[in-house]
């Protein structure tokens, strides 16, 4: 079995550029409600990360947003200190999904062979499927250093996928005790996503934001003023077969929901009838101890499509085992679908934290924003 490697360092690749306007940010991050508001909802999108692509390096840069653009709220660095002016460092047609970056601006740009290094070049082997040397490895805020982030106002709220949405039914006794304002126990359990890589905060990196659990706690705290103790024993590397090995573990925290994050390492080779037993047998042997314990099962985000060890087709396979595990006391939280459709307009390298594996800022919010979906009305 072969399972796909993961760093938890946090190496920086530092990029000092001029701005228009220079702006202080806080040294730590502070919650708003306004991030986590489901970015498929309302008229407004806060801070889609954006990765400005060059095809020749005489060529603008290009890239596109989620939705038709009616009018550009703001365009800043990922770090937030920056602010863009429209017309000098970008333009965008109302109606249309893509803002061009012209001569002469300050955001920052990137042509294809940035994304790329010779073959054998790096720490981890990560061909690229066309054979033409590898994928960009970020071990800690390279990505993060070199996207965007656009606020704006949606020309168009049509969005094709349905979302997770609140079903008191589906998680009644955790519902009932937010509800009811009563302490909540949460525990975590999955594999590198889910320990935080990649988030600005986990990267030691402005604007500190935390990873979706974290995001997730605070979010729930504000909504319910209920208390909700996490505990995240998620573990870098890690794929179904380990996660039985922890359930003595998770137990001895007593939690009122189980969140199961596993996939990503598991597409290396895992079928997904495995996939689906494994996943079966936590929820078992958590309730053989704990039988009012309920669950939300993450069907994993999507890998670079470009990776040659990444099994694309098996993550659709593995969403439906988690499906048919679902019922009163289990819910699915099927970020596979999301990120495909997010994928239909934007590129991998707009999304991911390290450029393989992992979600950026923006993609920590998304899923904490179908987590919540979940358990906020």
């Amino acid at each position: 079995m072969r399972t796909l490697l993961v760093v938890a360092s946090c190496i920086l690749i530092a990029k000092t550029l001029p701005a228009q306007e220079q702006l202080e940010v806080p040294q730590k991050w502070t919650y708003s409600p306004e991030l986590l508001k489901p970015f498929w909802r309302g008229d407004l999108v806060e801070q889609e990360s954006v990765l400005f692509l060059k095809s020749k390096p005489e060529e603008p840069a290009r890239g596109k947003v989620l939705f038709p653009i009616e009018e550009v709220i703001s365009v800043r660095s990922s770090a937030g200190d920056k602010i863009y002016q429209e017309g000098i460092d970008y333009q965008y047609d109302v109606g249309t999904r893509e803002l061009i970056i012209p001569a002469g601006s300050e955001i920052v740009t990137s042509v294809a062979s940035d994304l790329r290094r010779p073959a054998n070049s790096q720490r981890h082997q990560l061909t690229h499927r066309d054979g033409n040397g590898e994928i960009l490895f970020g071990s800690g805020l390279d990505y993060h250093q070199m996207q965007t982030s656009v606020t704006y106002k949606k020309a168009n709220s049509t969005w094709p996928l349905m979302m997770p949405e609140y079903d008191a039914s589906v998680l009644p006794i955790t519902l009932q005790k937010l509800q009811d304002q009563q302490e909540i126990s949460i525990v975590l359990l999955g594999d590198s996503i889910s320990t935080g890589c990649n988030a600005s905060g986990w990267g030691g990196g402005a604007p500190y934001q935390p990873p979706y659990q974290d995001l997730l706690v605070q979010h729930l705290q504000h909504h319910y003023q209920a208390k909700v103790k996490l505990t995240n024993l998620s573990v870098g590397g890690k794929s179904t077969p380990w996660g039985l090995t922890m359930i003595e573990k998770v137990t001895e925290h007593k939690p009122d929901l189980v969140i199961l994050a596993f996939g990503m390492n598991d597409s290396a080779g895992r079928s997904a009838e495995e996939y689906g037993q494994n996943t079966a047998k936590m929820i078992k042997a958590t309730r053989d101890v704990l039988p009012q314990t309920e669950f939300i099962l993450i069907a994993t985000m999507l890998g670079n499509r470009d990776w040659t060890r990444l099994h694309h087709e098996i993550f659709p396979l593995y969403r439906n085992e988690l499906a048919a595990l679902c019922e009163p006391g289990i819910a699915l939280a099927d970020m596979t679908s999301v990120w495909n459709q997010l994928l239909k307009w934007k590129k991998d390298a707009d999304l991911t934290g390290n450029g393989v594996n992992h979600p950026n800022d923006f993609g920590h919010r998304i899923y904490a924003q179908v987590l919540a979906s979940l358990l906020i009305k």
